[in-house]
């Protein structure tokens, strides 16, 4: 098998990879612009290297005619803040189940772990994309875990390939109770989830407002009224050394109020 095949190959995969990460990054931009909490951190995604594609199938005895059999070939990686996100985030992917993808089958490695320590949730989906040839159905691996958990296993990963698979025994121990220690940050961080959502939400608020002032502020100088846009900005300015968020939310209002009123002129 040359180059050309292989990227021919990976073509529809590459394309999986892409419209899966657009799809669940706008799902967390939708639901931030509603003001709501969105349980996806972030999302990343990779193809698996040749080298891997080949290992794996001599590993599961697939023939390389047959290499489509492969699950993870493309793979998606949601990050979460809390541990109970991955749980909302399961149910997302549950909703569209029969629309844009099909689930085929999960794996909770979140309430039985690894014997290694490792803690995720896998989701393996048949997905659908249009190619120039047509529509190809595929398989594809969805990951979903915490931010803690994710450091555990790229570090994981990280040795497992410098040992070649072989990671001595100290080690395994050291990474297993590293693994618990990840574990129980999780845990720490689900026991003041509200306040830290509570926080974040604020600062997200306040950040939107500052934004739209700022914006409305601009709107008046390009419409010519200087005086006026200079005005608010100084009371801009004054606002936000106090950080009082009422405040700032008025002053957004009478901007637009102003807006309004001029562009009736």
């Amino acid at each position: 098998m040359d180059d050309r095949f292989w990227e021919q190959f990976l073509i529809p995969y590459e394309q999986a990879m892409e419209e899966l990460k657009v799809k669940f990054r706008s799902i967390r931009k939708e639901l931030k612009k509603r003001d709501e909490y969105s349980p996806i951190e972030f999302v990343t995604g990779r193809i698996k290297k040749i080298s891997s594609i080949l290992e794996k199938a001599n590993k599961l005895h697939i023939p390389l005619d047959r290499l489509e059999e492969i699950e993870d070939i493309t793979g998606i990686r949601i990050m979460c803040q809390f541990a109970e996100d991955i749980y909302r985030v399961v149910d997302l992917i549950h909703q569209r189940d029969g629309n844009d993808m099909t689930v085929v089958y999960e794996k909770d490695y979140i309430n039985n772990q690894k014997p290694s320590g490792y803690r995720s949730y896998h989701i393996i989906i048949r997905y659908p994309v249009q190619t120039s040839l047509g529509e190809k159905e595929l398989l594809a691996e969805i990951q979903i875990r915490t931010l803690a958990m994710n450091f555990w296993a790229t570090i994981e990963h990280s040795l497992s390939y410098k040992y070649e698979k072989n990671i001595p025994e100290d080690i395994k121990e050291r990474l297993r109770k590293a693994a618990e220690a990840a574990y129980l940050l999780d845990t720490e961080m689900s026991e003041i989830r509200d306040e830290i959502r509570d926080a974040q939400q604020l600062f997200e608020y306040k950040s939107n407002i500052v934004s739209r002032i700022l914006q409305g502020i601009e709107n008046l100088y390009q419409i010519g009224y200087v005086v006026e846009a200079t005005t608010f900005q100084n009371q801009f300015r004054e606002m936000r050394a106090q950080g009082d968020v009422m405040e700032l939310r008025q002053l957004y209002r009478t901007i637009q109020a102003k807006i309004k009123e001029v562009k009736t002129y």
